[in-house]
């Protein structure tokens, strides 16, 4: 029993907590409003904690600041503490918080459970996501509207939880079926514009995976694990952490290194 325990501990450790966060975020937006919860009241576009700490996705008010909006001054303050968080941290929204993030992982997790290793049907440059993303402010000041939330995933996925999920379900499933048969790790590692925002302010992160080279053993564990592979580029070659700003901070690639090469490690400095 200790060594199921511990081989569960070791290789999953960290997906479990993410696991709980990411869930436990969505019961507190339920509960607050099926039965007046006041710990976290609201949905991932705007809410606030405790009744008193206000949050806001910041590339949302981002859009409603070029559309002209007025926005309250509490708004803007969530917007900054939350945009704070993220740049010491990284873009850990993405593996952390986001609920779509729950739907890509299982899309994944079916694809190797039918064992689809055939290429992807169609080619995506992780790029695009940058380009989705200036497109999307380009058009929330053209159009005097936030345009990414009125299609947002995340957005459908936080409020449908707490207040009905309506179509969101026919957008939640068009992702699922799109990283399944379409493209792996599609939606989140090439088109999402929150995780293009996200990876532009944490460039000064202080969390990171520091890899030890002469640990590793270049299994490649650690890169069929990652859901931003490319982001690994040192494993093998040096010693050093993962600066690629695009690296979600996960850890899933710490929990599956028997090796022990990888870890988490408090480091600062600018990303290259």
């Amino acid at each position: 029993m200790k060594s199921r325990l511990r081989y569960v501990y070791d290789h999953y450790r960290f997906l479990i907590l993410r696991r709980t966060l990411q869930l436990g975020i969505l019961l507190l937006f339920f509960g607050a409003n099926a039965w007046g919860w006041s710990l976290l009241v609201g949905d991932l576009s705007s809410s606030r904690l405790l009744g008193k700490v206000p949050l806001a996705d910041p590339l949302a008010v981002l859009q409603l600041l070029l559309a002209g909006g007025a926005l309250a001054g509490q708004v803007l303050v969530g917007a900054l503490i939350v945009l704070v968080a993220y740049a010491l941290i990284g873009r850990a929204f993405c593996s952390w918080v986001c609920p779509v993030n729950l739907i890509t992982d299982l899309a994944e997790w079916v694809r190797n459970r039918l064992g689809f290793r055939e290429p992807p049907l169609m080619y995506l440059n992780r790029n695009l996501r940058y380009v989705v993303l200036a497109m999307v402010l380009v058009l929330s000041l053209l159009l005097s509207l936030p345009v990414f939330e009125f299609v947002s995933p995340i957005a459908a996925a936080s409020r449908g939880v707490a207040f009905g999920m309506g179509m969101g379900w026919a957008l939640l499933l068009a992702i699922f079926l799109f990283d399944l048969f379409v493209v792996r790790h599609g939606y989140c590692g090439h088109i999402c514009p929150l995780g293009a925002f996200y990876s532009l302010t944490s460039r000064f992160r202080r969390v990171r995976v520091r890899h030890e080279k002469d640990s590793c053993t270049l299994c490649g564990l650690c890169f069929n694990a990652c859901p931003e592979p490319h982001v690994l580029n040192l494993i093998g070659k040096h010693d050093g952490t993962v600066n690629n700003p695009e690296c979600t901070n996960c850890f899933r690639c710490v929990e599956v290194c028997d090796d022990d090469a990888l870890f988490v490690s408090l480091s600062g400095g600018w990303s290259k």
